[in-house]
């Protein structure tokens, strides 16, 4: 009887979920909560995708054609290196559903000691209250007091609340570029706001309603209160990996099924079936699968289908938008000019770059203090969309910002998204990691997602609570 009611269970889900990338983990987790049946597979053994934590010997194995790590680099599992790293915002809708959902009790979090920007070819700290303003070398005299009263109308500003609308502007139909006008602040101020504080991804928010770049400058200042760690940033110890693998364990707290390591076949899903009206009905595993596995059978029912792109490829349900250049770089010393910080982000903007780039380059370094690499270390990922033909060249002009490195991994990587929103087909696709060292767009689209399968917001109102430190 016992082997009758398993056969059964892995005959139909309500959701079967593709992928164990973080955005594919969280709604996994939050799905089972909710009551839904599920089944997630991956075809890697680990957890996290594109955004897994790879120890020393993964990392040479991965981009130097499986070369063996120099044994002055230390012991190989005392790394745990990010693929493609991304700091929390520490007032984020990513922090909320950490605590919400309980998974941030499985995590532990530190601050990122500071947040810096490129202008003027040099690097600068990012000032994000009126007092730091007026001790920042970014800003001359005038822009100083202009930046200061800035910041004061974004802080005392409540969308709700009239009297705090003062010169009366109505910033939903005001541009960002008309904001910034009426404090006169000129085209450097503008570009450090928009880029490394509002994390605009490039110009275009400029002729766009100025209410987003002020609830972008409030979270950012909100971030960086909430911890007083010098930037707004959190991240967690041991990397990125633990937090698509604390929603998984969530998942399975709610009876959640998981098939991981299915790489060993391929393909190992061989068809996504859909019915006459273009809904989707289940997906046909592969006859290697199903023996492997002691399955029942092959085919295996949903209602809805989630996944990442790379289970897409080849279809009509996801479009290419474009490439992302990376490298992760192994220092021995902080990156210069950033006050020996143990760890810190810098945004590039495309603006002060130059060469007629349009997007912005992202620098995430970390080390020890985040137990991502042994004491002496350090981690710097850099990450860019891709415009020129060869990839070093993207990231030129932030390499020249590290210094020498002990050890580069170069790769690209091709993004995508899907061409609708699911709901045609019930089968929900996300995007692919972008270049950002941050997870505001992530975030966002987590709970758009999420809303747009269940039909409801994601419960955040117990998201009071602080993350674990």
């Amino acid at each position: 009887m016992a082997e009758e009611s398993r056969d059964d269970e892995m005959r139909e889900f309500d959701v079967i979920v593709l992928g164990t990338g973080l955005k594919e983990c969280i709604l996994s987790g939050c799905l089972s909560a909710n009551g839904k049946k599920v089944l997630h597979i991956d075809r890697n053994s680990y957890y996290g995708g594109e955004s897994a934590s790879v120890n020393l010997t993964t990392l040479y194995e991965k981009f130097k054609d499986g070369a063996t790590a120099p044994a002055d680099l230390g012991r190989s599992f005392d790394y745990c290196v990010d693929l493609c790293p991304k700091f929390l915002m520490a007032s984020e809708d990513l922090v909320r559903i950490l605590v919400a959902t309980k998974v941030s009790q499985y995590l532990e979090f530190g601050g990122i000691q500071g947040s810096y920007v490129l202008n003027g070819k040099k690097i600068y700290k990012v000032p994000s209250s009126p007092s730091e303003a007026l001790g920042s070398s970014l800003l001359g005299l005038m822009d100083k007091n202009r930046f200061r009263q800035f910041l004061q109308y974004v802080a005392q500003y409540d969308e709700a609340d009239k009297s705090t609308h003062k010169h009366g502007y109505d910033l939903n139909t005001m541009t960002a570029a008309e904001l910034y006008s009426k404090f006169s602040l000129g085209k450097s101020v503008q570009g450090f706001t928009g880029h490394a504080i509002a994390l605009f991804l490039d110009d275009d928010y400029l002729s766009k309603p100025a209410l987003d770049l002020v609830k972008r400058c409030q979270l950012y200042a909100w971030s960086v209160s909430r911890y007083n760690t010098g930037s707004p940033y959190l991240y967690p110890s041991y990397g990125l990996g633990n937090i698509p693998e604390g929603f998984s364990r969530r998942c399975a707290v709610y009876g959640g099924t998981f098939m991981l390591n299915m790489a060993k076949v391929d393909p190992f899903v061989e068809e996504i079936k859909y019915s006459a009206d273009g809904k989707v009905e289940g997906i046909q595993l592969s006859e290697e699968v199903v023996k492997a596995n002691e399955l029942p059978t092959g085919f295996i029912k949903c209602k809805q289908l989630v996944g990442d792109p790379s289970y897409f490829l080849g279809t009509d349900k996801i479009k290419k938008t474009g490439e992302i250049a990376r490298c992760i770089a192994l220092l021995d010393h902080p990156i210069p000019n950033t006050n020996n910080a143990e760890s810190c982000q810098i945004i590039l903007p495309a603006s002060e770059v130059g060469g007629g780039r349009k997007s912005d380059l992202y620098v995430c370094m970390t080390s020890k203090a985040q137990n991502i690499c042994p004491a002496g270390k350090f981690v710097a990922v850099v990450s860019a969309s891709r415009e020129k033909a060869d990839p070093l060249d993207d990231l030129a002009p932030a390499l020249g910002l590290l210094g020498n490195s002990i050890e580069k991994f170069v790769w690209n990587s091709e993004t995508y998204a899907p061409v609708s929103d699911g709901t045609d087909t019930n089968v929900y696709i996300t995007t692919s990691v972008d270049a950002t060292t941050h997870f505001t767009t992530s975030s966002a689209e987590v709970l758009s997602m999420y809303k747009t399968i269940t039909g409801t917001d994601l419960d955040l109102s117990k998201a009071e609570e602080e993350p674990a430190e």
